[in-house]
């Protein structure tokens, strides 16, 4: 599918997964009924769009390809390495009928601990950001200076 904006992309991703929540998830025991289906954040990110999707069932980063995408024709199951300012992430790629290929990377499931939409919304606001956002750079202990053991995570 070709993606025009993120607009397009929530109307499709919300009527995607309410189907989905209506089918194939109804009377499942994981479902938060305190939540919706929601797309949060979608914008273009190093040649995909790239946001979160908060369901009562799961809340993940959601990749999607655009039309150069080095991943979109790997087939569904197969786990792709994707780096970002805070790290480097594993992303399983999906396909759905209505959606087509995207790739997912599980941030909660089950939904449980969210006790609203409202706080589960701040959870994908915050996920996000933190993904776009380098992390601080850490202290370096006299131990790891003395022993040259900076950067591969010895300590």
């Amino acid at each position: 599918m070709l993606w025009q904006d993120s607009g397009q992309i929530r109307l499709t991703l919300e009527a995607v997964f309410n189907d989905i929540l209506a089918t194939r998830m109804h009377g499942m025991p994981v479902i938060n009924a305190a939540l919706s289906v929601q797309a949060v954040g979608f914008g273009q990110f190093d040649g995909d769009w790239l946001g979160v999707l908060v369901t009562p069932w799961f809340m993940n980063l959601l990749l999607l390809p655009e039309p150069d995408s080095r991943w979109q024709d790997q087939p569904s199951g197969a786990k792709i390495e994707r780096h970002f300012p805070y790290g480097t992430f594993d992303f399983t790629l999906g396909d759905e009928a209505q959606l087509g290929k995207y790739a997912l990377c599980s941030l909660f499931s089950p939904m449980f601990q969210f006790e609203d939409q409202t706080a589960a919304l701040a959870a994908a606001q915050a996920a996000l950001q933190g993904l776009l956002t380098a992390p601080p750079p850490r202290a370096v202990s006299r131990r790891e200076l003395l022993r040259g053991t900076i950067g591969n995570g010895n300590r």
